[in-house]
């Protein structure tokens, strides 16, 4: 810039009455920045890590709460995963151990518990990441693309692209005040065709100086309501002593 635009500038600038003046410049975001702020605004990275387990319990909601299952939720990590729904006497489990996926499902008729396959099991597994995708995303191998804001139920959110090591893409949408995660929309390729599942997150609570989601409303995107499952967590408790049992496959199953 020359002295003399300089200068000019700076007249412009005096001259301009207060009640006029410019808004202040808008910060100019970067995934890698967004994903700091994710952190923190979870409480932290030392308070995330000395988290080693954690137990959410609440109720499953489906088809517009026509039924309501009590659910709990286990976690640990590296990366393991325990679900359980349980209505009139019947309990059906979905689990992950870091290597296998099994389930019981015996609302579907089967009691025995049964190996899925990875492409089965992604939401499972992704859900099996205690900090969520973008707390230490670079040491999980994610690569990160800030995508701008889009509208999310009218808030104008930061929506950041996250690719994984085997091509499959997050959309994590960052609340532009606090930073929480309020939408993921995970793209899978199973079994080599594309699907989408959207969840919504709210109702944040602070579980061991950590906020976790309390509200969770997923399914396929584009399903109607009555498709879409909803869970309300009532109880968080951190560092429980979860034997890894809990997590791998039945022994008496496997033989």
């Amino acid at each position: 810039m020359s002295k003399l635009t300089a200068f000019l500038l700076l007249c412009f600038t005096a001259a301009v009455p207060e009640t006029f003046a410019l808004d202040p410049p808008q910060p100019h975001w970067t995934a890698e920045a967004l994903a700091a702020k994710n952190a923190e605004a979870k409480g932290g990275l030392d308070a995330l890590r000395a988290i080693h387990s954690l137990k959410l319990s609440g109720r499953l909601l489906l088809n517009d709460g026509q039924y309501q299952l009590d659910y709990v939720e286990l976690k640990k990590r590296p990366d393991m995963i325990r679900a359980e729904a349980s209505l009139q006497g019947l309990t059906a489990v979905q689990a992950w151990d870091g290597a296998q996926a099994w389930q019981i499902q015996p609302f579907q008729g089967r009691k025995d518990p049964e190996k899925m396959s990875t492409d089965d099991a992604k939401d499972l597994i992704e859900d099996a990441d205690l900090d969520g995708p973008l707390v230490d995303y670079a040491a999980k191998h994610y690569r990160l693309e800030y995508l701008g804001t889009e509208d999310v139920d009218g808030t104008p959110a930061h929506k950041i692209q996250v690719t994984k090591p085997d091509g499959d893409v997050l959309y994590v949408y960052l609340d532009p005040d606090y930073f929480l995660e309020i939408r993921i929309v995970a793209r899978h390729l199973v079994r080599g065709a594309p699907q989408e599942t959207v969840s919504d997150f709210g109702d944040y609570e602070k579980v061991n100086g950590v906020y976790f989601p309390f509200e969770i409303v997923s399914g396929p995107k584009g399903a109607p309501e009555s498709a879409k499952q909803k869970i309300e967590y009532e109880r968080g408790q951190a560092n429980l002593e979860l034997d890894d049992a809990l997590f791998h496959f039945p022994a008496a199953a496997a033989k």
